[in-house]
């Protein structure tokens, strides 16, 4: 497996990841082509040095799976960085086959090597088996989050 930033091309891969399951779906809008507002972002994201669109590639060159890093400089932990992983998603087609495991791992790697002294993330409560699978890669449900849709 390969691990590389996302470029333009990539995003119509990675949309259509977002939007395949049963929340994407109602959130995302994967269409040929996409709207222009997944362009924006791309261009927003590839922009800032503080964040990591990355894509999975196994050796043909198709994308496996993809999530975003954002790194965010506190002044807590004495000025630290946390590392902070979204959109975590893999191919139907390719789930079960130690993909995520892998993906993690690298991402853990990226973060310690950027100076984050966490690596944090948040989960939808009705994804029971992705909330199993990041406990049982270490993570700790140490705090409760919440959210304002605006």
């Amino acid at each position: 497996m390969h691990f590389r930033k996302a470029t333009k091309k990539d995003i119509s891969d990675v949309v259509k990841m977002l939007a395949d399951d049963d929340l994407g779906a109602k959130r995302e809008k994967y269409s040929n082509p996409l709207p222009q507002t997944y362009l924006d972002a791309f261009d927003a994201i590839d922009s800032d040095p503080n964040q990591e669109l990355i894509v999975v590639e196994n050796d043909d060159q198709e994308i496996l799976g993809t999530f975003q890093l954002s790194f965010l400089q506190y002044l807590t932990y004495q000025g630290g960085v946390r590392a902070q992983i979204e959109a975590v998603r893999i191919r139907k087609d390719q789930r079960g086959k130690g993909i995520g495991k892998q993906m993690f791992e690298w991402a853990i790697n990226r973060a310690q090597q950027k100076g984050a002294h966490v690596l944090q993330l948040t989960s939808n409560k009705e994804r029971l088996k992705a909330i199993l699978f990041y406990k049982n890669l270490g993570f700790v449900d140490s705090h409760e989050g919440m959210k304002l849709h605006l």
